[in-house]
């Protein structure tokens, strides 16, 4: 099970360090990835790490600004989130797509895990 932390209220500009843990397992061969869904709209993908390369992917949205990352010994993907926007405030999901997989996916049915979510509230 995934389970998603960091999200809160900041105000634009401002910053959050979002996480994604697993109990019981590991992202060996994984591709690990977060979406977010603002209230009335469709989730869509946000950033994206392939666990063993490293290899990143971002919506054009949120490039130069958010940054996904990935710790091997605390077996976490974190998405460091920068400069943030009003547009930004959504609940954000961590997702997990097991592997065989090589490259990042930005579809939410290439994915068969997630997490619970944690609310971004930007303020203007």
């Amino acid at each position: 099970q995934l389970q998603a932390s960091g999200g809160g209220l900041v105000q634009a500009g401002g910053s959050l360090r979002l996480s994604c843990a697993a109990s019981g397992r590991t992202f060996t061969g994984y591709v690990m990835a977060w979406f977010r869904q603002a209230p009335g709209k469709e989730r869509e993908f946000v950033a994206g790490i392939t666990w063993s390369g490293g290899t990143t992917s971002y919506a054009d949205s949120v490039k130069g600004r958010f940054t996904i990352s990935r710790d091997s010994a605390k077996n976490t993907v974190n998405l460091q989130t920068n400069s943030l926007k009003p547009e930004d405030t959504a609940v954000y999901y961590c997702a997990a797509r097991r592997p065989p997989v090589y490259s990042v996916l930005r579809s939410i049915n290439s994915y068969n895990d997630w997490g619970q979510g944690t609310q971004v509230t930007v303020s203007s």
